[in-house]
Parts: C-alpha cells; sequence; structure tokens
C-alpha cells in the first residue's frame, strides 16, 4: 500500500515545486567551483562520464531511500525514523539518522552562510567597479585583507542568517516553495546568461575541451574516489534536507523519476558552470586556481579587464549567492521542524532559533580566517574542522546508514509499494546498488577522505 499520510506542516503544490526545492538544495557553491575545476583536473570528459556513472549508482540509490523515509514519516527526521521503526518492529536507535542529518544541516549551515557571505560583499563591489581593471597581485590583496576583517565578515554573515530565517519563517507554500520556484528559474537563467557571455567573450573551444574532452590517461583510482565522493556531496544526501522536503511531498508523486530529474538538474547546472566559467579564465590566461581562489580573486580579475565584465561579473556573483540561499533554506530547514514538533514552537520562534545557532556558530569560522586563526581542534582551525566533521564523517556516515535502513531492514513490500519501479531489472539494479554498491563506495569515499589510502586506488 503507497503512503497516505500527510505532513502537518503542509505539503509542496506540485512536483515541480518539489524538484525545483530538492536541486536548489543540491546546487550550491561547490556545483559553481568544484565540479568543473576536478572536472578539468581528473581526464575532463572522462571524468564526466565516470561522475554520472557514480550519480546513477551511488547518488541515486541513496536519494531514493532519503526521501521515502520523509515521505513514509511525515515528521522531522528523527520521529520520522522513530515512526518507520515502530510500525517495522526495529530498533529506535535507528533514529540517529535524523540526528546526525539535523546536526550536520546547522553545522553546514554555520560556515556555508559565512562565505555566502563573501558572495554578497563582491557582488556589491563588482556592481560598482571596485574591481575594475584589477590585476591578480591587487585582487589577492584586496580578498585577504577583506577575510582579515572579522567585524565586516560578521556584518554579511548575519545578513545572510536574517534572510534565510525570514524565507523559512513562512512555511512551507508561503516561504519554501515561494522563494524556490523564483529563485531556480532565476539561477538558471543566470547561468545561461553567462555562458552565451562566455561563448562570445571567452576562449570557448578550449573551454570546452578544458571540462569535456575525455582523457582517459588521467584516470586513476583516485579518479574514481573523487568522482564518487562527488556525486554523494553534490546531491544534499545525508543531512536530512531530503528527507524534510520528501515528507512535503504529495502522495501520488513518483519518487523514482522525481529523484531522477533532481539527480539531472544537479549535474547539468554543474556542466553548465564550467562552461561559464572556464573559457573566460582560459581566454584571460589565468591560473585556475581551485576554491575560494577562483571565484574571489582569478574570476575578478577575469571580469575586470573584459567587456561586459562589470555587469556580467556582477551576475556571477548574484548566481552564487541564489545557490546559496536555495542550499542554506534546505539546511535549516530539519532543525525548524524538529523544534517545532519537539517543543511546540511557532515556525517563526524555530526559524529565529535556528538561525541564531547557525550565526553563533558561524562566529568561529569567521574568527578562524583573522583572529582566531590559531585556535585548533585536533590540528585544524575553527572552519577546517567543521568541514571535516561534516563533509567527512557526518554525512557519508548518514548516508551509509539510510541506504543500509531501507533496502536492508525495511519491509520490501512496503517500499516497492511506495517507489512503483516497474521495470524488474531497474528495481533489482536498484537493490543492488542501494544494499551493496552505494554503502561500500561511501565507506571508501569515507576512509580515503579522513585519510587512510587503499592499494587497490594507488
Amino acid at each position: 500500500m503507497a503512503i497516505n499520510r500527510t505532513s502537518s506542516h503542509g505539503e509542496w503544490s506540485s512536483r515541480t515545486a518539489f524538484i525545483l526545492a530538492a536541486a536548489g538544495s543540491a546546487v550550491g557553491l561547490g556545483n559553481i567551483w568544484k565540479f568543473p575545476y576536478i572536472t578539468g583536473e581528473n581526464g575532463g570528459g572522462a571524468f564526466v562520464i565516470i561522475y554520472i556513472m557514480c550519480v546513477i549508482l551511488i547518488g541515486i540509490p541513496i536519494m531514493l531511500a532519503e526521501v521515502y523515509l520523509g515521505k513514509r514519516g511525515r515528521l522531522n527526521p528523527i520521529a520520522s525514523i522513530r515512526y518507520i521503526s515502530e510500525r517495522e518492529n526495529r530498533s529506535k536507535n535507528w533514529q540517529i539518522i535524523g540526528l546526525i542529518g539535523i546536526l550536520a544541516g546547522i553545522l553546514i549551515l554555520s560556515y556555508y552562510s559565512v562565505i555566502a557571505g563573501w558572495t554578497m560583499a563582491y557582488a556589491s563591489r563588482t556592481a560598482f567597479g571596485v574591481l575594475n581593471n584589477i590585476d591578480a597581485a591587487g585582487a589577492a590583496v584586496i580578498f585577504e585583507n577583506f577575510i582579515a576583517d572579522p567585524e565586516r565578515l560578521l556584518a554579511w554573515h548575519t545578513i545572510f542568517c536574517i534572510i534565510t530565517a525570514l524565507v523559512v519563517s513562512r512555511g512551507v507554500k508561503s516561504g519554501l516553495e515561494n522563494a524556490v520556484v523564483r529563485l531556480m528559474p532565476a539561477l538558471l537563467v543566470l547561468l545561461v546568461a553567462l555562458v552565451f557571455y562566455s561563448a562570445i567573450e571567452g576562449d570557448f573551444a578550449n573551454g570546452i575541451k578544458f571540462m569535456l574532452y575525455p582523457d582517459f590517461s588521467q584516470v586513476t583510482g583516485k579518479t574514481i574516489l573523487i568522482a564518487m565522493g562527488q556525486a554523494f556531496f553534490s546531491l544534499s544526501l545525508g543531512m536530512g534536507a531530503l528527507m524534510v522536503y520528501g515528507s512535503y511531498l504529495s502522495s501520488d508523486v513518483s519518487i523514482p523519476k522525481t529523484c531522477v530529474i533532481v539527480a539531472s538538474l544537479d549535474t547539468l547546472v554543474a556542466l553548465l558552470a564550467g562552461l561559464a566559467i572556464f573559457p573566460i579564465v582560459i581566454s584571460s590566461g589565468l591560473e585556475m586556481t581551485q576554491g575560494p581562489g577562483l571565484i574571489f580573486q582569478t574570476l575578478t580579475v577575469a571580469f575586470g579587464a573584459m567587456p561586459g565584465g562589470q555587469l556580467f561579473g556582477t551576475l556571477f556573483f548574484i548566481l552564487l549567492i541564489v545557490a546559496a540561499w536555495t542550499s542554506s533554506i534546505s539546511l535549516i530547514e530539519p532543525m525548524i521542524i524538529w523544534l517545532i514538533e519537539k517543543y511546540n514552537v511557532t515556525r517563526i520562534q524555530a526559524a529565529i532559533f535556528s538561525a541564531a545557532i547557525a550565526w553563533f556558530i558561524g562566529i568561529g569560522t569567521i574568527i578562524s580566517f583573522n583572529v582566531g586563526s590559531d585556535i585548533k581542534i585536533f590540528g585544524l582551525n575553527i572552519f577546517d574542522f567543521l568541514d571535516y566533521l561534516t563533509s567527512n564523517i557526518l554525512l557519508p556516515m548518514g548516508g551509509i546508514l539510510i541506504t543500509i535502513y531501507v533496502s536492508w531492514l525495511l519491509s520490501k513490500e512496503k517500499v516497492d509499494s511506495e517507489l512503483k519501479i516497474k521495470s524488474r531489472i531497474l528495481r533489482v539494479l536498484w537493490y543492488f546498488s542501494a544494499r551493496v554498491i552505494a554503502p561500500i563506495a561511501v565507506i571508501f569515499v569515507m576512509l580515503n577522505a579522513i585519510g587512510i589510502n587503499f592499494d587497490i586506488f594507488s
């Protein structure tokens, strides 16, 4: 029998709304710089092929399992697992899956908000022409001075937290859905516009070659691990967001079809981001530095020297703001509905409290770049520790537990009745991926991330 319970918090008005929300959760700052960069460094088109296979065999199976839990439980992540466990005669200890998701979400938001604040600051600077005709040395100085100022970082961090709280405080349809159905199309329009600009002003032919030309000589076991990790993290798995968003789905929506669309949209955005970025960087003769250096230094130099660069540079940073915003509202939502259901508070109160927690923890990230850079936790500054804890431990652990719980421990009849995978071959493939391939792959990714090397991947 398919799921017919409904969430007390409301539902998405349509499958499209869920797709945009889930895609917005998945599409973030990492899609804009990390995916294009690691693609170019790991065989271009060869890496894309491997990545897509990882999305199919690892990402989508875990996504189906996580959305299923939310749709069946219709409660906050902890309560949903507890509810399902009671009806399946499983240990209530499995609710740790929900706890991991809520904790990971709020910790990620705490530093994600700080970085998102950087994009807001740079959008303003680019719009006012502060970065016009700047050279690499000047861009580096501006960036270093910016992150060295804790008061300025705190101001932008505060603004972003307030904006996030305002959106989620309005509820599912008036807040979350109203935001994503506007922001995601806007993100796609901005991205396409930047691709066209890149095609006209940048070295588009070499940009495509850098990203998509398959060079299998660069593919190693390490490349496969990187692709597996990117497929997992890019889809926002294991942080409770998709479980919560799944709880707002109407009973007649197909989970498999919807998840495939979300994964495809996330991959499309990552590829478009690369086509927008690398032709510009290559034509400018600049170094394609990874991470913040690419966004806040290399690209500012490129845009500052190009015709129309002030306008399109501003649009690029607005694109980053939109991507960060759609991700942030999904990161905070699990904690909000947990607070509402656990302590019977209003959504506004829960939103304010959750944003305040993220804001306070985010201060640690801010001072990691300046006055508190000497503060170490296990040898890492506060920002690096939070990033390490969430990316390398909490999220992989959550993903592993989710797929084992759904594919091995829950009633196969009930899972099948909801997923409705008509093709026997696809159904067998999903179970094999969820039960064997995905857990083992994520374990390898997690162990590799924490520094354990495998000779098989040498």
